[in-house]
C-alpha cells in the first residue's frame, strides 16, 4: 500500500511533463526548432526517464539502518511519529519525514572543574566526572533544549551541595560519602526534569587547595584544631568535676537523711523511755527516785578519775591506791602507810576529801 501513492503520483507527473514537453515543442517549432514529431517524442521519453530515476532515488533515500545499540526517532514535519528498533527501516523521504538516531547503550561522560566551599569554610578546587547513558531517546530529544548543558549545570550544583556539607579533610581524602550524596541529588533533579538520562557514577578526580589561600587556610585549620583541643579539655574538666560534685551532693543528702532518721529514732527512744519511767514513777515514786539517783551516780563515777576518801571515821594515814594506774591497766605495788611515796605531778590522781553528805538530802535535791 505504501508504493501505490508514489506510482499514482508518477503517472500524474508524467502527464504534467508530457504537456510541458508539448508546449516546449510548439514554442521551439515556431522559432524553427524541433519540427519533427519523432524528435519531440524522443525528448519526452528521455525526460520522463530522468524524472523516474530521480523519484526512485528520492524514495530510496527513506531507507535507513539502525544498529543494535541504537534507536531511531522518526519525525513527520517536525512532530514525533515513532521510535524504531534495530534493523532496516523506511520512512517517507525528506522533507516529509526525517529520522534522528540515538545511541542508547554508549556510556557518555562529562567533566566539571570548579572552586567550591567546604562545610568548614575552606576553599577547594574540585574536579569531577559523571558517567551516564541515554536509554530514552524521545525524552532526551524533546524534554529540554540542550540535555548535555543541563546535565553539566545540574551535576555542578549537586557537587557543590555535597562538598558544602563535607569538611576539608573529607574532601581531600575523596570520601565516598561525598560522591554518593552528589549522585543521589543528581538523580533526584534529573527525575524532576525527566531528561531520559540514567546516571551510572559520579567520581571526584582531583581536589586541591588553591595556592592563593593555602597560608590562610593553614592558619584557619590550626585555629580550628586549637578550638577542638580547648573544647575537649573543657569537656574533660567538666566530666571530672560534675561526677564528683554530684557524688558529694548525693553523699550530703544521704548523710542528712541518716542524721534525720537518727535524731528521730533517738527522740522516739527517749520519749518511750520517759513514758516508761513516768509510768513506774506514778506507781512507786520513792523507789523510782532511789533507782534514778543510783543510776545517775553510777554513770557519773564510771567516767570519773577522782578518788573520794572518807576520813571522818579514822583520822590516821590511809592506804593510797593509785586508781589512775589501775584504770589504765598497769599493776602498781601497794605501799604501806609508813612508806615514803613519791608521785610525779602529771600522774598524781586528783584526790578530793569531802565530808559525806546526807543521802536523804541528796535524794531530796533530785
Amino acid at each position: 500500500m505504501g508504493w501505490n501513492r508514489p506510482l499514482s503520483a508518477q503517472n500524474d507527473l508524467d502527464d504534467v511533463l508530457r504537456n510541458l514537453s508539448r508546449r516546449l515543442s510548439s514554442l521551439l517549432g515556431r522559432s524553427g526548432g524541433f519540427s519533427s514529431g519523432q524528435g519531440s517524442n524522443s525528448f519526452n521519453r528521455s525526460f520522463g526517464s530522468v524524472i523516474v530515476v530521480i523519484f526512485a532515488v528520492w524514495i530510496g533515500s527513506g531507507v535507513y539502518r539502525v544498529d543494535a545499540q541504537e534507536r531511531a526517532v522518526v519525525l513527520r514535519f517536525g512532530k514525533y511519529l515513532q521510535t524504531t528498533g534495530p534493523g532496516y527501516n523506511w520512512h517517507l523521504p525528506w522533507p516529509i519525514e526525517r529520522k534522528i538516531i540515538v545511541n542508547v547503550s554508549k556510556q557518555n561522560s562529562i567533566t566539571d572543574d570548579a572552586t567550591m566551599l567546604t562545610a568548614d569554610t575552606n576553599l577547594v578546587e574540585v574536579k569531577s566526572a559523571v558517567q551516564y547513558i541515554q536509554p530514552d531517546p524521545v525524552k532526551l530529544l524533546f524534554a529540554v533544549r540542550d540535555p548535555r548543558e543541563t546535565l553539566e549545570q545540574v551535576s555542578e550544583s549537586a557537587m557543590r551541595e555535597a562538598i558544602g556539607q563535607a569538611s576539608l579533610d573529607r574532601a581531600l581524602a575523596f570520601d565516598p560519602a561525598i560522591t554518593e550524596h552528589a549522585k543521589a541529588l543528581l538523580k533526584e533533579t534529573l527525575d524532576k526534569y525527566d531528561l531520559g538520562i540514567q546516571i551510572l557514577s559520579v567520581n571526584l578526580t582531583d581536589v586541591n587547595v588553591p595556592d592563593a589561600v593555602q597560608d590562610a587556610q593553614r592558619d584557619a585549620i590550626k585555629a580550628d584544631k586549637d578550638r577542638q583541643r580547648y573544647q575537649q579539655d573543657a569537656e574533660a574538666y567538666r566530666n571530672d568535676v560534675l561526677p564528683r560534685a554530684r557524688g558529694k551532693a548525693a553523699k550530703d543528702v544521704l548523710d542528712a537523711e541518716a542524721y534525720q532518721l537518727q535524731v528521730v529514732a533517738l527522740s522516739q527512744g527517749d520519749t518511750a523511755r520517759f513514758d516508761q519511767v513516768l509510768a513506774q514513777y506514778e506507781r512507786a515514786p520513792g523507789v523510782t527516785r532511789e533507782r534514778m539517783y543510783l543510776e545517775t551516780l553510777e554513770s557519773v563515777y564510771k567516767s570519773s578519775h577522782k578518788v573520794v576518801v572518807d576520813t571522818t571515821k579514822n583520822g590516821s594515814n590511809i592506804m593510797y591506791l593509785p586508781l589512775d594506774k589501775l584504770l589504765t591497766g598497769s599493776q602498781p605495788s601497794i605501799s604501806s602507810p609508813n612508806d615514803t611515796m613519791t608521785v610525779a605531778p602529771s600522774r598524781t590522781p586528783d584526790i578530793q576529801v569531802t565530808p559525806p553528805e546526807d543521802p536523804a538530802r541528796s535524794r531530796g535535791k533530785l
